[in-house]
Parts: structure tokens; C-alpha cells; sequence
């Protein structure tokens, strides 16, 4: 009997679908029988790319199926990756449990995992003590300094070719000039694979959980990157703790404006995810006309939160 009985065929189709419990549900528990888990009721959790639900102490990822304009199975092999390295590496993150594949009306990839306690870092940022943030921080590194570590070639995406063809920051609206400067920049820069180490490339607040005793985990591996360990500080401090000095103290311990800014010039335009914090701190982006007007206007930004 087909247990998923939706129609997709673009990513239209997706986004209407991919959180609704009653389309899923005969999958979900399908899965659960199937790896030999106790079902219970379905919730909706936080919504991102892919179909996720929480059933009791787990969650259940099911990836998009082929065919909708993205790599069928290169997120899923390198998010299962990054999650055993994790627990190896003894970082705070969930525990994959299994991963499989359904054939049914579509060929649907899946993973179960543990369910993490806390809040998302973006939904209690606001309502942090300076010593909270200073804690985070600390922990943050703590976990990156476990996580960056040398390992496998775990995806086949070169970071410098992918920021080569990587058009948001065209699309973020800088100028001409400043886009000239990134690309020659970028073919220009050659990164020995004796640099690289593992990085999971997508800590921004949405994928950092913590909990009431501030202890913090974090989730969803699929955007790691083989790559120089300041690929990953770059957005920490840039996306995650927004230069906010009580973070980035506890992260760095005492740490100067013009390195911070000097950092994120260098690995900003190499970044997947760049052009984000970029466009957040130096608005106006029609008005960063080269990398030295770039480097100008993050200094001052984290001049500003260093008061």
C-alpha cells in the first residue's frame, strides 16, 4: 500500500507539503516500525528544507525526493558524516540512530535521530545576561575546537569553486567593482588540502539549541564544508554572535577590531553563506565599492559593539 500520497514535482510542491503531519504521518510511522522504534504522536518541528517531525524522545528527517533541482544524496551522506563525527569527537549534538531509504510513491531518504532538549539561540538571544553570552561563547569554542579537526574528504563540493559560482552576492545587490575584486580574489587563492579540516559551515542561530543550564548543542550538518578552520569563525562571529563582545570575549578571550575584520574580508566572500551577515553589517551594499571600503565598515561594526 503507497503510504505517501501527495504529488511533487517542484519545490513549490514541496514547500506546501513538507511540514504536513497528516501526509506524512503513514511514512513516519512506517519508518518507526520499521527500525523497530516506539511511535506516538507526530509534531511539527522547526521548519527548514526538509521534512521534520518529532515522535516522542526522537525526530525523523526525511529529505526531499530527486529530481526538484537539488543533489539527491549529497546532503544526506554528508549531514550522516558529520553527525558520526560528532559523537565521536564527543560534541554535544543528536545521535543518529539510523538512516535508510524508502521506496514508495517517491524514493524517500530518512534519518532518525535523538531529540535534543533547549530552545533555539535565536529565540532566547534577546533574553541573555552579558554572563550567558560570555558562557556561550566559551562553549562555542569548546565545541568548534573538537569539531575542526582533520578527517576524510567527506563531499565532493570544493569550497573555492562553489564561492566562485556562488551569484547571491550579486543578487544582494554590491556593486560591480566590489564583485570583480571577490571573483579575482577567489581565483586567485589556492588552499592546500593541509589547511582543511571539518567544518560544519551552518552555525548560525538557527541551528544551536540551549538549554536552561546553558549547555548547547547543535544540529543540521548538511552544509558542512572541507575546509581552513577560519571558514567556520568567520560565521560564528559574524552571523551567530553578531560581534556582540560578551560572546565573542568568551570565544576568543581578548581579541582586536582590525583581526576580526581582516578575518571576515578574507573568508566572507569564500563563505556559502556570506553575503548574509556581509549585507546585515554593512547595509547599504550598493555603497562597498572593494574590499578595502569592506574592511573599513566591519571595523567600525565591531568597533561599535566593543563600547
Amino acid at each position: 500500500m503507497q503510504l505517501f500520497n501527495e504529488t511533487i514535482t517542484n519545490w513549490d510542491d514541496w514547500g506546501r507539503t513538507f511540514q504536513s503531519i497528516p501526509a506524512f504521518a503513514p511514512l513516519v510511522e512506517h519508518i518507526f516500525r520499521a527500525e523497530g522504534l516506539p511511535f506516538c504522536q507526530i509534531e511539527n518541528m522547526t521548519p527548514g528544507t526538509n521534512a521534520v517531525f518529532k515522535v516522542g524522545a526522537y525526530v525523523v528527517k526525511i529529505f526531499a525526493p530527486p529530481g526538484l533541482g537539488q543533489d539527491f544524496g549529497v546532503d544526506v551522506n554528508v549531514e550522516i558524516f558529520g553527525m558520526k563525527l560528532a559523537e565521536a569527537q564527543g560534541v554535544p549534538a543528536p545521535r543518529l540512530l539510523s538512516d535508510g531509504l524508502v521506496q514508495d510513491k517517491y524514493p524517500f531518504r530518512y534519518m532518525v535521530m535523538d531529540y535534543m532538549p533547549g530552545r533555539l539561540f535565536d529565540d532566547i538571544e534577546g533574553e541573555l545576561t552579558y554572563e550567558q553570552k560570555f558562557t556561550i561563547g566559551q562553549k562555542m569554542r569548546a565545541i568548534t575546537d573538537k569539531l575542526n579537526v582533520k578527517c576524510e574528504e567527506f563531499t565532493s563540493l570544493d569550497v573555492l569553486e562553489h564561492a566562485i559560482n556562488n551569484e547571491d552576492w550579486r543578487e544582494e545587490g554590491f556593486p560591480e567593482s566590489l564583485l570583480a575584486e571577490r571573483l579575482a580574489y577567489l581565483r586567485g587563492l589556492r588552499i592546500p588540502s593541509s589547511k582543511k579540516v571539518y567544518c560544519h559551515g551552518d552555525l548560525h542561530g538557527g541551528n544551536i539549541l540551549v538549554d536552561g543550564e546553558m549547555n548547547v548543542y547543535i544540529v543540521d550538518f548538511a552544509d558542512a564544508m572541507f575546509a581552513p578552520r577560519e571558514y567556520e569563525l568567520l560565521y560564528i562571529v559574524s552571523s551567530l554572535f553578531c560581534f556582540q563582545r560578551p560572546y565573542m570575549l568568551g570565544f576568543f578571550g581578548d581579541y582586536a577590531a582590525d583581526d576580526i575584520a581582516e578575518l571576515c574580508v578574507k573568508w566572507l566572500p569564500i563563505h556559502a553563506w556570506g553575503h548574509n551577515p556581509a549585507a546585515e553589517h554593512l547595509q547599504n551594499p550598493g555603497e562597498i565599492t572593494s574590499f578595502d571600503v569592506m574592511r573599513q565598515r566591519l571595523k567600525a561594526a565591531i568597533e561599535a559593539e566593543m563600547v
